[in-house]
């Protein structure tokens, strides 16, 4: 089969022909239609999380068709399911006891630890694969896997918060800002100094308001996640909350923060991180997405572009998310 295959962290990526996967005990062959490009793949191909088993095929958010499914499964050839980033977990330990199998210390994780998308077929343990909703096809589904799970895994870590800052308006953001609307919650969304286009297309979806970083919102936040991977932001979401909000890191890497002076700290301000997602995460988002109406803007490459689609979300150049098809 054709895959994009990464040879070690911040190695060769590239198109090659390998031998297509063998499924495990309890795990089914899928053939990829489509998987979405996620900043998380970047970090992956740029060497800036370096666990990974190499050689590796990125790419966790998969859709397309059972070929073939263990005895017994409840799934059968010709299923639709979706792979996330979440691959696989002991069941075991007090993390998986406890509902908190997002931490589990064994986990695996799809494109990382366990084979991924960006190839005409994959294999994945059956228990983390998710039906999706008609509503969406393959390419517009694709972006929910990832963008839309661990994001909604932020949002809900935002509890009440009525106003809502949104640093880094890309993939996951263009999903959550329907769903926040949806839910009557108010989107601040903050990009890049003078990124008008972005800007435009946050209020489309339906932000109440969109500025650069150097614009204050025109209120004290409630809450702020920040879905860029750029450290200085934290201290720019502290300083325009209110006291009791709270700034969510949505990724699962970040620069550097910078050191700041507690009182923007001060006032029973917090911060925390979102790790990874759990399938409870996926059924709720997957239900409510076409409740809530979510639409995913899609620029779609080829296979063989998948290289380039990487370096369109590197450089901004991407409105609303990527993803690859596979013929």
């Amino acid at each position: 089969m054709r895959a994009m295959v990464l040879d070690r962290p911040g190695g060769r990526f590239e198109l090659r022909d390998v031998a297509a996967p063998v499924p495990d005990a309890g795990e089914v062959l899928i053939k990829v239609t489509a998987c979405g490009v996620c900043r998380t793949d970047l970090h992956v191909v740029d060497g800036d999380i370096v666990d990974g088993r190499y050689p590796l095929i990125p790419g966790h958010q998969i859709v397309g068709r059972v070929v073939a499914a263990p005895a017994g499964s409840r799934l059968q050839a010709g299923d639709r399911v979706g792979v996330p980033w979440l691959g696989h977990t002991c069941g075991e330990c007090g993390y998986c006891r406890s509902e908190r199998e997002n931490l589990c210390d064994r986990a695996e994780f799809t494109g990382y630890h366990r084979a991924g998308g960006y190839a005409e077929y994959t294999v994945a343990d059956e228990r983390f694969c998710f039906p999706l909703p008609a509503a969406y096809p393959d390419l517009q589904a694709a972006p929910l896997l990832c963008a839309g799970l661990i994001g909604y895994r932020a949002l809900a870590m935002t509890g009440e918060a009525r106003d809502l800052g949104f640093f880094g308006f890309g993939n996951a953001a263009h999903i959550l800002t329907q769903i926040a609307a949806w839910q009557g919650k108010r989107v601040h969304a903050v990009t890049r100094d003078g990124d008008r286009q972005t800007q435009d297309f946050a209020r489309s979806l339906g932000a109440v308001w969109a500025g650069g970083t150097s614009d204050a919102p025109p209120v004290a936040l409630d809450a702020a996640i920040i879905f860029a991977p750029a450290g200085e932001l934290v201290p720019l979401a502290l300083r325009r909350l209110a006291k009791g909000g709270r700034v969510v890191c949505a990724g699962i890497h970040m620069s550097d923060i910078p050191s700041f002076p507690y009182n923007i700290l001060w006032g029973e301000r917090s911060i925390m991180s979102v790790a990874n997602l759990t399938r409870a995460d996926g059924d709720a988002l997957l239900e409510l997405a076409p409740k809530a109406g979510v639409r995913t803007e899609v620029a779609v490459y080829p296979l063989e572009r998948t290289a380039q689609a990487l370096d369109d979300l590197r450089a901004g150049r991407i409105q609303g998310a990527a993803v690859i098809t596979i013929d």
